[in-house]
């Protein structure tokens, strides 16, 4: 049914007080005085009366996009084991959404900070709508798993049992292994008047337990945490089990196995009965950086409080005793509605245990990421020279369909052990365990050269791990900076100089994913390597206001958050608006994770009112509503999934006929535009313009696969046309004809 939005205006300026979300308006304000920037005010309001209720709540568009999630596992039409990743990514995205978003609203009530959303729902309507939602899908999770998942494993011969199901000889086994790598860990802890109730930490499965004193008759309770140290499913069948087809491979939780030997770590106590539970806790970090003489020692001390934030979510086995719920209840202090009853077993993150068995029937076919065309143009084994290739041209990758490791990892690499590179300088927000780009940039320190990393160590749920590297390359002389106070660094930027004949030459990348080997197998990114001059100054000035002190630093080639990225789009979105009444084209199509901010939907609603074409490509959250007559009847909004992650960031313009593109690091939100340092980049390349274009007419195109928006906030799925025939999937594209693709623009 279509809707006519009529209603009293809600002002830019009033939305623009709550932008940062109760609570937080002082601190980013103070943010943004202490590195000069100017607070932004949008600049105009869509025309006529607007309704509140433009907006879409971003909590419960974040719950729709777990829903999509979902509807993934559930399509019998993916390979299996496909299918059981996408519920344990399911689980732990709803893990994060509790122990950050539902956390802050919490938050916000307690602090009596409870001023509505611009969507128009207060804090606490927000969380009953959330509870509400949660529980639903929850179920919905659970009844997926052991009605269709489980079923499906069975036929293949792979089983989640229990332990009445196990032969003599596979019991043996596992009382082995429960007495040399389960026992020796596990610590009991009695609830009685000399021992109070323990800590129970976040995320962590345990064991109720009530046991019976023979001699008194007694009735006691024990809280028993299943250690996160071992797997939670354990193979009955060792380690290749599964990996053959027609072969029997047989899981148990390991929560059963620790229940089948309660005696032993109760002896002379009769064990009565036993119930899983989990807690999931506030985890947000919060550090007051001013206050801090010391960030890495201050987020260090912070990492150890996370453990103890209060609780928002208990969930249980719905076979749980009513009194050992009650007491959970109110020795947690959580509410009825924070319950959440479901069938053994918990935490269903565990399926990923079963998701990595190699079985190539049951998953996507392997892809081999390609060497970039550009990368690989002399038909040679031998690497190629990154620096020589960047010099004839700019380099648009798009990972995962180009390799990483050739392209930007090489170019890093060879950063590193080429003599005539003087300095690099480096941002990582996120990267993996054992990287090479860190590895690289060591190599670089100790080779003498000028190195400079800016790690930013705030990443939220890498912290502990970007600490431990940044310490490694402190140790090995690299100069380690953490940014800007108040500010995230989010941006993803490499910038080399090299001594060449005609004197020093820059040679940058500027990407839209983490510098992350290994996500980039799985991440959709697109990446910039240039020898461009302009893009190179404008380098080498964020990267002095990065480490130093360059407040009043302007760019050319980029947008820079949070001075210029939300003000230059929006001066983009109305030059579109300015092209369309003026006759000439006029198009704005974004593709991001993410659109909340409210100044640049309304800008977006305007050019939708002129008559301007809008496409959105979203993955995550959306708070634009689409095809709203008199609004937005001009605005299309897809979402993509599947077997890559989409994580790329593209802005496109008409302009007139002369198309302009960016891509980068920063989503459309108030976290990206305005506490975050983010970098878009222009592209120049007429070629790399027009591949960006055709590969958004694609993902938007009425024959692909994907997710559609409506006016009412629901998210409809179309994968199948008229005739019940699947339709286009882009990635599946994209990876059958990236060359081909990459051929037809070079003609």
């Amino acid at each position: 049914m279509k809707r006519e939005y009529k209603g009293p205006v809600q002002t830019a300026a009033s939305l623009n007080g709550d932008r940062f979300g109760t609570g937080e308006v002082q601190s980013a304000r103070a943010t943004q005085d202490r590195i000069d920037i100017p607070e932004f005010e949008p600049n105009l309001m869509p025309e006529g009366d607007i309704s509140p209720d433009r907006f879409l709540d971003r909590e419960l568009s974040w719950l729709a996009f777990n829903a999509r999630v979902l509807e993934l596992a559930e399509d019998p039409d993916l390979f299996l084991l496909e299918r059981v990743n996408f519920l344990s990514i399911f689980a732990s995205n709803l893990d994060e959404f509790f122990m950050v978003r539902v956390a802050g609203l919490k938050r916000r009530i307690a602090a009596g900070l409870a001023l509505p959303s611009p969507a128009g729902l207060s804090p606490i309507e927000v969380l009953e709508q959330i509870s509400d939602a949660a529980h639903e899908l929850q179920a919905r999770h659970a009844h997926v798993f052991a009605s269709q998942i489980r079923p499906a494993l069975a036929y293949e011969h792979i089983h989640l049992v229990h332990w009445d199901e196990l032969d003599d000889g596979a019991k043996d086994q596992l009382d082995k292994m429960f007495a040399e790598k389960m026992f020796p860990i596990l610590t009991p802890l009695a609830v009685d008047p000399a021992h109070p109730f323990p800590y129970i930490s976040g995320l962590s499965l345990n064991l109720a337990v009530v046991v019976r004193n023979p001699v008194s008759d007694k009735e006691l309770f024990a809280r028993l945490k299943v250690p996160d140290l071992l797997p939670r499913l354990v193979s009955v069948d060792g380690p290749r089990a599964g990996t053959v087809p027609g072969r029997v491979a047989r899981f148990i939780p390991l929560e059963e196995v620790i229940a089948q030997h309660l005696d032993q770590l109760f002896p002379g106590m009769e064990v009565l009965e036993h119930h899983t539970f989990r807690v999931t806790r506030n985890e947000d970090l919060e550090v007051e950086e001013d206050d801090a003489e010391n960030l890495l020692q201050a987020l260090e001390k912070e990492l150890l409080r996370r453990r103890f934030g209060p609780p928002v979510r208990l969930e249980v086995a719905t076979d749980i005793n009513p009194n050992v719920l009650a007491l959970l209840v109110r020795e947690l202090d959580v509410e009825d509605a924070e319950v959440y009853r479901l069938p053994a077993p918990l935490d269903l993150r565990g399926l990923s245990v079963i998701g990595q068995i190699d079985r190539s029937d049951l998953r996507y076919p392997k892809h081999l990421a390609h060497t970039s065309r550009d990368l690989n143009e002399s038909e040679t084994s031998k690497a190629a020279n990154v620096f020589a290739a960047m010099r004839r041209r700019d380099i648009l990758l798009h990972h995962p369909y180009d390799s990483f490791s050739t392209s930007v990892q090489a170019f890093l690499e060879q950063a590193a052990s080429d003599p005539k590179v003087h300095a690099i300088k480096q941002t990582l927000y996120r990267t993996s365990g054992d990287s090479p780009i860190v590895d690289a940039l060591v190599d670089a320190a100790e080779a003498g050269k000028q190195v400079l990393a800016l790690v930013e160590i705030k990443a939220r749920f890498d912290e502990q791990a970007n600490i431990s590297w940044a310490r490694k390359l402190e140790q090995a002389g690299v100069h380690v900076v953490y940014g800007i106070v108040g500010l995230k660094t989010h941006c993803k930027l490499s910038l080399v100089v090299r001594q060449e004949q005609d004197g020093l030459r820059r040679y940058c990348h500027i990407g839209t994913g983490n510098y992350h080997p290994r996500t980039a197998r799985y991440y959709e990114d697109l990446g910039l390597l240039t020898a461009d001059n302009q893009v190179g100054e404008d380098l080498s000035r964020l990267f002095n206001q990065l480490s130093g002190y360059a407040p009043k630093s302007t760019f050319e080639r980029l947008l820079v958050a949070p001075r210029s990225v939300r003000s230059g789009l929006i001066e983009r979105i109305d030059a579109e608006i300015a092209n369309k009444r003026a006759g000439r084209p006029a198009q704005v199509r974004f593709k991001v994770n993410s659109i909340v901010d409210e100044a640049i939907i309304d800008s977006l609603y305007r050019a939708s009112q002129a008559g301007v074409e809008v496409g959105i490509i979203v993955r995550g959250i959306c708070s634009l509503r689409p095809g709203v007559p008199g609004l937005s009847e001009n605005i299309t909004v897809r979402s993509m999934l599947g077997r890559f992650l989409e994580h790329s960031r593209v802005f496109t313009f008409a302009n007139g006929g002369d198309p302009v593109v960016y891509i980068g690091s920063a989503d459309m939100m108030h976290r990206n535009l305005d506490r975050r340092v983010e970098a878009l980049v222009q592209l120049s390349n007429k070629e790399d313009i027009a591949e960006i274009d055709n590969l958004l007419d694609r993902y938007l195109d009425e024959g692909t696969s994907s997710w559609h928006l409506g006016n009412d906030g629901e998210w409809t799925r179309h994968h199948l046309d008229a005739e019940g025939n699947p339709l286009s999937d882009v990635q599946s594209w994209l990876l059958a004809n990236r060359s081909r693709q990459r051929s037809t623009l070079r003609r």
